[in-house]
């Protein structure tokens, strides 16, 4: 199947612009919204924290929000760029990113919900330190919830390693980063179930593994598609 060229160069640019915006807005709320909101000590504290940042949590809400629009429309922009490699991985891609939204839109409904146990907005007629108890039980979801969404932000990455080694237009290298990436994210997911006080050393020894993504990302930005072997490409069904 041929591919037109100066579209392969366009999907793959769009795609490397996303997938940079949505990296900024993932590592926005993985590293700067936690540094500044410390919700892991006493109960009492953890409050006082949110409470004192109220709008930067509501900030991370939309972020998180805004992050997982952007996610699927990466995910469509890499179907139209990657379906003519496989069709049936290129639809397993959008599969298992798709299943994810409804959770993180849970998690962000709990999330409000927490801010306004906290506040005082709703459950009125409960002591300050069980509206506390509560709002920090929903927080506690959330952090399992998103540590279950660890092995599906790994799993994604499989379908996309093997269409990027397959491609042809992109470096297999690549492809192989982003298989080690993936393993990398299951393995922390089972590691924070399994043995949580684990979680850190395996991280710490995983983290080269889990830039397979960031490398993807600034090659299709940077680099983009090498258009002269792309229609000697196979297509699969």
């Amino acid at each position: 199947m041929e591919i037109n060229s100066s579209s392969l160069k366009s999907t793959t640019r769009l795609a490397g612009v996303l997938y940079l915006v949505w990296i900024i807005t993932g590592l926005y709320a993985m590293f700067y919204v936690p540094s500044q909101i410390n919700t892991q000590g006493d109960i009492a504290t953890a409050a006082k924290n949110i409470l004192s940042n109220e709008f930067l949590f509501r900030i991370s809400i939309i972020n998180d929000l805004i992050s997982s629009t952007l996610w699927v429309f990466l995910v469509l922009v890499l179907y139209r760029l990657f379906k003519s490699v496989n069709d049936r991985q290129a639809e397993l891609l959008v599969a298992l990113v798709i299943v994810q939204i409804p959770v993180v839109f849970v998690i962000d409904a709990f999330n409000i919900t927490s801010l306004m146990i906290l506040k005082g907005e709703i459950l009125k007629t409960f002591e300050p330190s069980q509206r506390q108890d509560l709002a920090m039980l929903f927080l506690r979801i959330n952090d399992y919830g998103v540590l279950t969404l660890e092995m599906f932000w790994g799993l994604w990455l499989f379908p996309l390693a093997i269409l990027v080694y397959r491609s042809r237009f992109l470096p297999r290298f690549l492809g192989v980063w982003l298989m080690i990436n993936g393993f990398a994210l299951v393995v922390l997911c089972f590691t924070g179930l399994l043995l949580p006080q684990y979680k850190d050393i395996v991280y710490k020894i995983a983290f080269p593994a889990m830039l397979g993504e960031v490398a993807f990302m600034l090659w299709l930005l940077i680099k983009g598609a090498k258009v002269q072997s792309v229609n000697s490409a196979p297509y699969q069904r």
